[in-house]
């Protein structure tokens, strides 16, 4: 099977908003997305793919899952990994993590839902270790949610702050 990792173009915004609203019904019917589906498509047209950080997944030129990245001073940030529902199992999430390992400086957090036991069980085996819970306050879904980091090469090194760049929408 054809498949690729290559930069989101605008032209992609109504398969990557496909993505994560099916994946999100799916996966995390705990967290409903607080937005339309048109306001999901429009944020992901007019504020994700144009921060430049959005790399999708294509299989048989079909979205099959995206990802999006950040970057503070202190650290990098997995804003956003989601696989349409029928690719899990695939190594479409593998891929995407790994493409994100090549591009980001350690250490690189992400959040995920407590709940999302499948994700938690993920980024374990990609050499995540949890390293903070909140009551998700600070989330739009309100729901509680996990800090993962994959530490730094250089002992010692540290990052404060959170995901930058690409909120509102939040959810992992």
């Amino acid at each position: 099977m054809a498949s690729s990792i290559r930069p989101a173009f605008a032209t992609d915004a109504q398969a990557v908003a496909s993505v994560l609203i099916q994946s999100r019904q799916r996966f995390l019917p705990f967290a409903p997305l607080r937005h339309a589906d048109r306001e999901v498509q429009v944020w992901i047209r007019d504020v994700l793919i144009p921060a430049g950080r959005v790399v999708v997944y294509e299989r048989q030129r079909q979205v099959v899952g995206f990802l999006s990245t950040s970057e503070t001073k202190a650290c990098a940030w997995v804003d956003h990994l989601y696989v349409l529902p029928g690719f899990t199992g695939e190594e479409v999430g593998t891929q995407l993590l790994r493409h994100a390992h090549g591009l980001l400086p350690r250490p690189i957090r992400l959040y995920t839902f407590q709940r999302n036991t499948g994700a938690r069980r993920f980024y374990g085996r990609h050499g995540y270790v949890e390293i903070a819970f909140t009551d998700g306050e600070d989330n739009e879904e309100a729901c509680p949610d996990v800090l993962f980091e994959l530490a730094a090469t250089a002992p010692g090194t540290t990052c404060f702050g959170g995901p930058g760049g690409t909120e509102p929408m939040s959810g992992s």
